[in-house]
């Protein structure tokens, strides 16, 4: 299948302001890009890539006061296939991970492991290791967040949407990370498109998605404690500790988003019927 993406933000800016977008299509997809970004800044102005040391490519740039505009978008191959199950994964020993993993054990700004660990273990510690446990932590995480996106806050940590019990995307993945880290399990952020093909109506506007991998038998896998379900058309733009690491952009001095438009779409094949 090909999914058509992009966006289009617009900022009001009372002064010259330096930002960093982390909008570019992860390296990982590379191959299945078909039709390239192509950024579009209004006024335009120059803009640097960079990679980070997740292994996502960011941009820097310096806005200038006023209204500020960036849009993209680009055509993407996908499988079409769902998120793939592995049953049966098992859980390492902390000693035996891989030094990439190690890091997703510990605490970070938005997932307060250190606060949230006596829970975990109350909640999940009887269970056995590996694969069903994770999916018990996103079966409880999907059922304790009420999904509120009028009550989305941007300080929101994962100890506080567990108290509150309500939140959007991210507050359900910092919370299931958090509860993974504190039982020995490498979890990291991921931020991307994610589009409703495959699921009924009625659908949503559309957004930037945020959900999770563990590392389990080897390998990195995709959970998504909001949706709970196997999803398709996931497009990654960066992974991180959690969502201080992949912001969407970081802005370095007052500002007002004006608008948030964000496309993800099934497009036709050509050829196809």
């Amino acid at each position: 299948m090909h999914i058509q993406v992009g966006y289009k933000l617009v900022f009001e800016l009372p002064q010259v302001t330096p930002m960093i977008l982390m909008l570019t299509i992860h390296p990982s997809r590379m191959d299945d890009i078909l039709v390239a970004e192509a950024p579009v800044f209004d006024p335009p102005v120059k803009a640097a890539a960079y990679r980070d040391n997740f292994g996502n490519v960011g941009t820097r740039l310096l806005a200038p006061p006023g209204q500020f505009t960036l849009s993209s978008s680009a055509l993407v191959r996908d499988t079409g296939l769902p998120d793939k199950l592995s049953p049966g994964a098992i859980q390492h020993r902390v000693e035996d991970l891989p030094d990439e993993a190690v890091g997703f054990l510990l605490g970070s700004r938005y997932c307060e492991t250190d606060l949230m660990s006596a829970t975990a273990f109350r909640l999940f510690g009887h269970l056995a290791p590996g694969w069903d446990r994770v999916q018990a932590i996103c079966d409880y995480v999907h059922e304790h967040i009420a999904f509120d996106y009028q009550a989305a806050r941007s300080t929101r940590t994962a100890s506080e949407a567990y108290h509150e019990g309500t939140g959007v995307c991210r507050d359900y993945a910092h919370l299931a990370i958090t509860f993974c880290r504190c039982l020995n399990i490498p979890a990291r952020y991921c931020t991307g498109y994610l589009g409703d093909m495959g699921t009924p109506p009625p659908w949503g506007v559309p957004d930037f998605a945020a959900w999770f991998e563990v590392y389990l038998g080897g390998a990195w896998h995709v959970f998504d404690a909001r949706n709970n379900v196997p999803r398709i058309g996931r497009i990654l733009l960066a992974r991180g500790r959690d969502a201080t690491d992949v912001a969407i952009t970081t802005t370095f001095g007052p500002n007002l988003l004006s608008t948030f438009a964000v496309q993800t779409d099934e497009v036709p094949v050509a050829g196809t019927p």
